[in-house]
């Protein structure tokens, strides 16, 4: 670990004073009998093993010509190490494995070979998906360097920054991160990225799907102290680095307003607010003059015995496009939890994309049920891409089991500016997806 985490250091100089006082201080701040032997075995010995493993069936029908059905048959098993604590640091170690279970019958977006075929990117393969030091002698403050999962809301939220943990192969930055919680209410978050760990895995021939190498910032602030709700405002300050990345550089600043509020004793309702600017920035060659914008609204019924409650929402979510390269994009976001899990629009087409949904939601009997739908068009020109429909059934078994069906179904519109402009990427072709799994977590 200290080898991967050295070299991880090297790469950005500008960083070694920051880590090398970090460390100073744990040692000059604590009593040299905390060097004893049992120290360093309670560091060793004393931590707490964690172990997450999931089989997931994925199943694909593209209607992009010349495509055969995919069939992925995968489990991803990842096994990590928490240690224990020394001068106020401790570490944490997770290898993860994906493995094909039957024959590779899909595309896994570039590393086996397979063309024929729809793309499922869960590569195979074995890497080390975490490795990090934590420090926390800082009072009201925790840093963390290496490498590591950023995420700076709950799941499934990750618009900026996600590790696209739908994903077998989950995505994980090599950054430095520092929390800090000194002022009453607020969370001041902050963190300087190297280089994001992609879901292509490790084998796949470009280096630009492995590893976005970059020289990024992330801040975002959030203030919980207003009765409404929480107040968040981020600045994502990306700088890629390679041969086709910095087309991503950009400057992104936002704000989001969410809360909920209990409007009868058995009905909660939720809101969100949010909006953010978005202009090229380092050496993005292009132009970027781009907004997003989203509002949502949902209620929650709670019913009670059988029928546990039922909920229902309405949501616009707009990503400005002008034409070509100038489109709002979230290349670091957990995508699939957005514009619907049919997954037609992870990268932001070039005419841009207004996406209004409705979702349906119930609890029975401890089983999720889940109905969304999705009306999709363009931002410039106002044109149709499309409509999809989400299912989700979903049953936690005791407290370690997981076991799930979800399936997508987008159905492409023929507008003749859709077929035109969208034949490349995918957005004028049908495409759905089922997934079955299993989970199991210690």
């Amino acid at each position: 670990m200290a080898h991967q985490i050295e070299a991880i250091r090297s790469r950005d100089p500008s960083l070694r004073a920051l880590v090398r006082r970090v460390a100073l201080a744990g040692l000059l701040l604590t009593p040299p009998h905390a060097l004893s032997a049992d120290a360093l075995q309670d560091l060793i010995t004393g931590g707490k093993l964690d172990l997450t493993m999931r089989y997931r069936f994925e199943s694909v029908d593209d209607g992009t010509p010349n495509l055969r059905d995919a069939h992925a048959s995968t489990l991803r098993t990842a096994l990590g190490y928490t240690t224990g604590s020394l001068y106020d640091f401790n570490g944490y170690v997770q290898i993860e494995n994906i493995a094909v279970i039957g024959n590779e019958l899909y595309n896994d977006g570039g590393s086996n070979g397979v063309t024929n075929r729809a793309i499922v990117v869960d590569p195979e393969g074995t890497e080390v998906n975490q490795a990090f030091l934590r420090f926390g002698g800082v009072p009201r403050t925790v840093l963390t360097y290496g490498r590591q999962e950023l995420t700076h809301r709950e799941a499934p939220l990750h618009r900026f920054l996600g590790n696209v943990g739908f994903r077998q192969n989950m995505q994980t930055y090599d950054a430095f991160r520092a929390l800090n919680l000194s002022l009453p209410k607020t969370t001041i978050d902050y963190a300087y990225i190297w280089n994001a760990n992609r879901i292509f895995g490790e084998e796949h021939p470009n280096p630009e799907s492995r590893d976005f190498r970059m020289h990024s910032h992330a801040l975002n602030v959030q203030y919980s102290g207003f009765a409404a709700g929480k107040l968040e405002g981020y600045v994502y300050l990306l700088d890629f680095v390679g041969r086709t990345s910095p087309r991503f550089s950009t400057a992104t600043y936002g704000a989001r307003f969410q809360g909920n509020h209990v409007a009868m004793p058995k009905l909660r309702l939720a809101y969100a607010l949010e909006a953010a600017t978005q202009s090229d920035f380092a050496d993005n060659p292009n132009a970027i003059d781009a907004h997003y914008a989203l509002l949502e609204v949902s209620g929650r019924y709670a019913v009670g015995k059988t029928l546990e409650s039922i909920g229902l929402g309405f949501g616009y979510e707009l990503l400005t496009g002008n034409g070509g390269v100038d489109a709002f994009q979230t290349p670091l976001g957990t995508n699939h939890a957005f514009q619907g899990a049919a997954d037609r629009f992870l990268v932001t087409p070039g005419d841009g994309i207004r996406d209004e949904y409705v979702r349906l939601t119930a609890r029975v009997a401890g089983t999720q049920l889940a109905a969304e739908f999705h009306d999709f068009r363009s931002d410039r020109d106002d044109y149709r891409y499309g409509q999809e429909w989400n299912f989700l059934v979903e049953k936690p078994i005791a407290q370690r089991f997981l076991i799930g069906l979800q399936y997508a179904d987008y159905q492409a519109a023929r507008d003749s500016r859709n077929v035109a402009r969208n034949s490349g990427s995918g957005q004028a072709f049908d495409l759905a997806k089922i997934w079955v799994y299993a989970q199991f977590r210690y």
